[in-house]
């Protein structure tokens, strides 16, 4: 019995370590609040930008007057905020490599929206919108509160703003 005392107390000491290194994209570090590595940070908003652009071109095509104007606003944004980043990367402020392509989950839902049309694209995508800024904002503020490169940090807290704007605008989608 006290082995076993001893075993639950060393995972239970263990947890906030491990919840710290597990991969931002299992979702693990949101669940505890965990501030993402710089690299995983970098990682997941690089992609959030290129998803935001990526289906917003295809919506600023195939959408309703009112999506059209969020989707060209969405491009604007998030083409600005990669083009921050990647400055950053290259100016050597942030050691972290910016990713190329779209992850997995990232690509099926694009995939997804470019086999749609109409009502269907639209409700899709703002769906998709609602989603991927809540999770923006939430990793945002995470590594804003909690990340270990100082401009990168400060940068994460000086967009987040927008980020929960954008939320908003998506939401609003609908009514």
């Amino acid at each position: 019995m006290r082995t076993h005392a001893i075993i639950v107390a060393c995972l239970l000491a263990a947890s906030p370590v491990a919840a710290q290194s597990v991969s931002e994209k299992t979702g693990i570090n949101s669940l505890v609040g965990s501030s993402p590595s710089t690299a995983d940070f970098v990682t997941q908003a690089a992609i959030s930008d290129m998803f935001e652009i990526q289906s917003s071109k295809l919506a600023a095509e195939r959408s309703d007057d009112a999506t059209k104007t969020y989707a060209k606003q969405m491009i604007t944004d998030h083409e600005k905020t990669s083009g921050e980043m990647k400055a950053m990367a290259q100016g050597g402020k942030v050691q972290a490599a910016l990713p190329t392509a779209l992850d997995s989950t990232h690509q099926s839902k694009l995939d997804t929206l470019k086999g749609l049309q109409g009502k269907d694209f639209t409700k899709q995508y703002h769906s998709d919108q609602v989603k991927a800024h809540k999770d923006a904002v939430d990793l945002f503020q995470r590594y804003a509160k909690g990340g270990d490169n100082p401009d990168l940090k400060a940068w994460a807290a000086k967009t987040q703003p927008a980020l929960e704007h954008h939320l908003k605008m998506a939401q609003d989608l609908d009514k």
